[in-house]
């Protein structure tokens, strides 16, 4: 019997039959060792704000504009530069506003396109050809391969490149050759995207933003609460459900389930109304009623109402299904004196601001009512029967999980959850106990076994860790002791809306932890970083991103409008390029139309966490380890045909 290498090398030689084809392929792995790293970028806390990230996107956090400086220098006016790069951006926009006052467009086209072509050199320039050719655009793919790759020095091809700019205009191309090396730029620009969590609940756009990742020409997703929460509720898990719609009806965006997701809230819109018709709903106003009518908003609080207590009786329900999940004290609805109107909560007995409950039964509040029940049902099959809700969920699992290892850097959406003296805490699930890597990878599991688990109680639990996930006081992508949405609603004392932090967010200075938490995930604190995101960084307080002397960043800043009072600006990204970590601060982003019409880019700061003391490499890579292991093995199989050992396929 073969022994397994002898095996491998044998498969091994399918690929590269000959000593030349093997030969041929470690010389361009060793030379793709040697180019620069790709350029990543970090983007958390989206919260469905389609204009602002896709601009962001778009730009990539300002290496659009540092490839035109890095071309132009000052050969450029400032004003040329900005409108270059807003042409780069917005290409067919920029475009139909140029044609309103150029009086000639062919002189305007030339010029652009050469100073495109100059930008889309200098940003193909750390890459190979091969992996530039497929990201070239089909119809434009040959000449673009052939105006980026031309040489400065060579006079003899000059006429032929300009023939090709003059012909482009002549046929009346220009236009679609512009939009399509502009598109080439911003993915040149940015190697590798990395979202950090929570692109889902309350801006407007989540559903669009799922499709522009979807087509994204390289991402990865940490899953944030946000993200696994709708996660949960595409798996049909009731709780779940419950709360995407709450959160949507909360902050006026019930359109994205209605017209972004075609899920039929009819069921629910009726009941409310007849339920709630004549209760003024006072406790459950919206955040974002701003594009609805009066009667839309009523309808909306009235809903609003209708799936708070179907989520207060679903999360009881879960809560006593799963008793591992040790959340029993989120068992709210009967402890309740519905006669008096109030609830004793921590040993003290508050009043509640709201004391209709017509569907309540006190002797058994967790139960639903018949109409009730059918509403949960058929929200239940229309979340499982959206086609583009199952899409994007499928994409999330095979794009993400809930923590990446990449680089040198931890990504992780919220925390490692610790005890007070900073030591990993224990966490009891189903009869086994986790902490740190462990607790992340079994939740990682699960989550899947609640798509993909054949045993009916498996997959059941899985759909279950997703509303854990979600609120848990134990959940990493959470960290607080409770999430106090009853609190919020039903009781005017504010010390019970407080929801205290896991003392993970006291320890972010504190070195030793920190590089526990690097070693807990297999990284060389000395050479490595942690990206987390989910708590906005409130930097009108003074509040800096970055901890524990860089060794740490939070980059949610407020892409959220709902948040951005707070914090004072409107997001941070990050930027890991060959030469180090960039972080950039954006402010508020104020249209899309004011970006093209006036060239009002995101005014963003910059600011370095880590220089490296020598330039990154490929080869500094993960990307370089798998290509040297490559190299190991392909120079086995040079020696396998050199020793007879396994023969050539001539």
């Amino acid at each position: 019997m073969k022994d397994l290498e002898t095996k491998y090398l044998e498969r091994l030689s399918d690929l590269y039959p000959s000593i030349a084809r093997a030969s041929t392929e470690i010389i361009n792995m060793q030379a793709i060792l040697n180019l620069p790293k790709g350029t990543e970028h970090f983007i958390t806390d989206i919260h469905g704000e389609y204009e602002a990230f896709s601009h962001v996107l778009k730009n990539g956090s300002g290496s659009v504009k540092r490839k035109i400086n890095d071309v132009f220098g000052n050969t450029l006016s400032e004003r040329d530069k900005r409108s270059l790069a807003t042409l780069i951006y917005y290409p067919r926009e920029k475009m139909e506003e140029i044609k309103k006052t150029e009086q000639n467009m062919e002189d305007w086209y030339k010029v652009n396109l050469y100073r495109l072509i100059e930008v889309s050199k200098r940003a193909a320039s750390k890459y190979t050809r091969s992996k530039v050719r497929k990201m070239l655009p089909p119809d434009f793919a040959y000449v673009i391969e052939e105006l980026i790759t031309e040489k400065a020095e060579i006079s003899d091809k000059e006429s032929y490149y300009n023939e090709i700019i003059f012909t482009i205009i002549r046929i009346g191309r220009a236009e679609h050759f512009i939009a399509a090396i502009s598109r080439l730029i911003q993915c040149l620009v940015v190697d590798h995207l990395h979202i950090v969590g929570d692109i889902y609940d309350r801006g407007p756009g989540p559903h669009i933003i799922m499709d522009k990742l979807m087509n994204y020409h390289s991402v990865d997703v940490q899953w944030g609460n946000h993200d696994v929460v709708w996660m949960g509720a595409a798996a049909g898990q009731r709780a779940c459900i419950a709360n995407v719609i709450r959160v949507c009806a909360r902050y006026g965006n019930l359109d994205i389930l209605e017209d972004g997701y075609g899920i039929n809230l009819l069921p629910l819109a009726t009941f409310a109304m007849h339920t709630y018709a004549d209760d003024p709903c006072t406790c459950f106003r919206l955040k974002g009623q701003e594009r609805l009518t009066s009667t839309e908003v009523q309808m909306n609080e009235q809903m609003h109402k209708a799936i708070t207590i179907l989520q207060l009786k679903e999360e009881g329900r879960t809560i006593r299904r799963q008793p591992s999940f040790g959340m029993e004290d989120r068992v709210l609805l009967d402890r309740i004196d519905y006669e008096r109107g109030t609830i004793t909560l921590y040993g003290i007995e508050y009043n509640l601001l709201d004391q209709n409950f017509p569907t309540i039964d006190p002797a058994d509040p967790y139960a639903l009512t018949p109409e009730e029940e059918e509403v949960m049902e058929r929200l239940e099959k229309a979340f499982l029967g959206c086609d583009k809700l199952q899409e994007h969920t499928r994409f999330l699992l095979s794009k993400g999980g809930l923590y990446k290892v990449h680089n040198g850097n931890l990504l992780y959406h919220g925390c490692v959850p610790l005890n007070e003296d900073g030591a990993l805490r224990e966490v009891s699930l189903f009869g086994k106990t986790f902490k740190g890597k462990s607790l992340y990878d079994a939740l990682d599991r699960y989550v899947r076994k609640g798509f993909f688990a054949l045993d009916e109680k498996e997959r059941q639990d899985g759909k279950d860790i997703m509303w854990y996930i979600w609120l848990s006081p134990n959940s990493p992508l959470f960290g607080k002791d409770r999430m106090a949405t009853f609190e919020r609603y039903f009781l005017a004392e504010k010390e019970t809306h407080t929801e205290k932090k896991n003392p993970y967010y006291q320890l972010l200075e504190n070195k030793d932890v920190i590089y526990s938490i690097m070693r807990e995930f297999g990284l060389d604190p000395e050479e490595s970083h942690i990206i987390n995101g989910h708590v906005p960084v409130k930097r009108k307080n003074g509040e800096s991103p970055v901890k524990c002397n860089g060794k740490l960043m939070i980059i949610d800043g407020g892409f959220s409008k709902a948040y951005q009072k707070e914090t004072g600006i409107a997001g941070y990204t990050l930027i890991y390029n060959s030469y180090g970590l960039l972080l950039i601060a954006h402010e508020p982003f104020e249209s899309t139309e004011a970006a093209i019409e006036r060239e009002s880019d995101i005014h963003s700061e910059s600011m370095i966490v880590s220089r490296l003391r020598n330039r990154h490499l490929v080869g500094d890579t993960d990307a370089g380890v798998e290509l040297r292991e490559r190299i190991a093995d392909l120079e086995r199989l040079l020696a396998a045909y050199r020793s007879g050992e396994i023969k050539e396929r001539l």
